[in-house]
């Protein structure tokens, strides 16, 4: 199966855009953040709709690499990480982010949402790492 970059490049559009939801609601302040029930929606959806952006890219990366197919959803990084499209740390940070995507799709009304805005603030930097290494990815696969 070859690599559909017009599939990639339309998460990679979801995920730019729901970063740029993040970083407004971050810059609104934590206070606002857990006070406002709209702007908590929002972020979390926004950071869970960038995690599963990201985990599409990585399952359709693999498909068209014709390797392993992943037994979960932080297997998909592990997978990248074992074929080089990405690094170790990079790959360790990105399936706890799987993980906490796990927590906010089943155990939605028991995640912090104090957690969830150190999670945008400090962590969604591993996100746009790595859309930038699918982009280099994706340039030297032309």
């Amino acid at each position: 199966m070859a690599l559909d970059k017009s599939l990639v490049n339309l998460r990679i559009d979801v995920i730019e855009r729901n970063l740029k939801e993040i970083k407004s609601v971050i810059e609104e302040g934590e206070e606002k953040f857990l006070k406002n029930y709209r702007t908590t929606l929002a972020g979390r959806h926004a950071l869970l709709e960038s995690i599963e952006a990201c985990i599409d890219i990585g399952n359709h990366i693999i498909a068209s690499m014709g390797l392993r197919r992943p037994e979960d959803y932080k297997d998909v990084f592990s997978i990248l990480e074992e074929n080089r499209v990405i690094p170790r740390n990079l790959s360790e940070r990105l399936q706890k982010m799987a993980g906490f995507r796990n927590l906010l799709v089943h155990y939605y009304a028991k995640v912090d949402n104090k957690t969830v805005f150190s999670i945008m603030r400090e962590d969604v930097k591993d996100i746009s790492e790595f859309v930038k290494l699918v982009l280099k990815f994706m340039a030297e696969k032309a």
